[in-house]
């Protein structure tokens, strides 16, 4: 019957009493399977750690951006480990890298989640940060609404000052 269809004779179940066979195009049924994989693995995220490093005497500036940074690093999926490296006499405050690593925190807000709390690893202080999926999801939604209304107060805005002009008194019609 398959040599008549010009297909092939797959068997299925091998260990089936009696075994199962199928007539199918066999290059087509391995091309839209090798399809499937591909599609799968473009679905799948490749979740990278990346590392920002900062230190117990960091200055304004250099903080702003490196939380910017960090910032952005959490927009795009990935996880970040904090490190806070000390040198020297720095190693008596840890209280100064707590403080900072305290302000990362804060200043990441609710996109992301503390994942390992901070912790001294000989002469670094780090912790690991996840982005917040469903914080996010909410954030993102919140500004699209907010977006939306503003256009639509913008429109009212715009016929209400249309309404509201004085009618042509100069005669010209």
């Amino acid at each position: 019957m398959a040599r008549g269809l010009e297909l092939d004779l797959v068997e299925v179940a091998a260990n089936a009493n009696p075994p199962v066979c199928r007539i199918m195009d066999y290059g087509k049924f391995r091309y839209e399977e090798a399809q499937k994989a591909k599609e799968a693995r473009k679905k799948s995220s490749n979740v990278s750690i990346k590392e920002v490093k900062f230190r117990p005497k960091i200055g304004k500036g250099d903080f702003d951006t490196k939380m910017r940074h960090l910032v952005e690093f959490i927009e795009d999926g990935h996880k970040v480990k904090v490190t806070l490296q000390f040198r020297g006499r720095e190693m008596a405050h840890p209280e100064l890298g707590r403080k900072i690593l305290d302000d990362v925190i804060d200043g990441v807000g609710p996109k992301a989640k503390v994942e390992n709390q901070a912790r001294m690893e000989g002469r670094s202080m780090s912790m690991v940060l996840a982005p917040d999926k469903k914080a996010m999801d909410a954030m993102k939604k919140a500004e699209a609404e907010a977006e939306k209304q503003a256009a639509v107060d913008a429109a009212e805005a715009a016929e209400a000052d249309d309404t509201s002009a004085p009618p042509n008194t100069t005669g010209d019609e």
